[in-house]
């Protein structure tokens, strides 16, 4: 599928087996509208059009023995240089990978800058090393688990990174104040109505002091990262303004 060239920040083609899974990220949503509105467009590769055989097979057995089978490097590369025609430019290629670097922040935001992008995801026990080596700039994870293919980490890298693009969020503050943005966790959110089952909204966010609603959200944003992610934040890494925020809120950890 592809969408009507308008002039895109983001040219993206992605080789997979089951293109149709990507329906879920090309017509609903902020992804979905990012691609309707010509923010982005997306061509979708199916390597088994390459196949030669009349099974469409595009994976063989393991040289070496063990269990599953492995996708083959002259069929993916057939693949990758259709999808590199329909994208365009000089596309970086990043395979969806449990050995690549993981996906963060900063990575989803370097990929939305580069233009044109060409995501490969896998299935089966792997891909052809030789495939990797030759035509893959980067391998990326999105975590230290395995999925059964390539396309449900393929559909998070390319939401990830579509929220970084001007035009995608109806806010254009929202990307910059997820969690992550600025290494740290969100703050918590609440909404109507003002009290729920004997809980109530915190009274300064009710208060109309934006400098002090400021304030309070990074405190719960600083206290919520050393406790749920400490691998991001340690109480000895705290700047002494970020120290007196906590202790300003009672938030500061004993």
């Amino acid at each position: 599928m592809s969408t009507p060239d308008c002039s895109p920040q983001l040219r993206l083609g992605v080789v997979s087996l089951f293109p149709e899974m990507f329906s879920a990220i090309a017509h609903w949503g902020v992804t979905g509208r990012a691609f309707e509105s010509g923010l982005c467009q997306l061509h979708l590769q199916n390597p088994r059009e390459e196949a030669s055989d009349r099974h469409g097979s595009v994976d063989d057995r393991p040289y070496g023995g063990g269990p599953g089978m492995v996708m083959q490097a002259p069929i993916l590369a057939t693949a990758l240089a259709k999808a590199r025609v329909a994208v365009g430019g000089n596309p970086k290629v990043v395979a969806m990978s449990p050995q690549g670097v993981q996906l963060d922040v900063n990575l989803a935001q370097s990929l939305a800058r580069e233009g044109q992008l060409i995501v490969v995801a896998g299935r089966y026990e792997g891909i052809d090393e030789r495939f990797m080596a030759r035509h893959v700039d980067l391998e990326v994870s999105v975590g230290d688990y395995v999925v059964s293919g390539g396309e449900l980490p393929a559909m998070i890298l390319i939401d990830a990174l579509i929220r970084w693009l001007p035009g995608a969020l109806g806010h254009e503050a929202s990307a910059t104040q997820d969690s992550f943005s600025e290494g740290l966790l969100d703050c918590p959110h609440y909404t109507r109505p003002e009290v729920y089952e004997g809980l109530a909204v915190p009274p300064v966010l009710l208060s109309g002091h934006h400098s002090e609603i400021t304030g309070w959200r990074r405190a719960q944003a600083l206290r919520r990262t050393l406790d749920r992610r400490p691998d991001l934040l340690k109480i000895d890494g705290l700047s002494d303004a970020d120290r007196a925020l906590l202790n300003k809120w009672g938030l500061l950890p004993q």
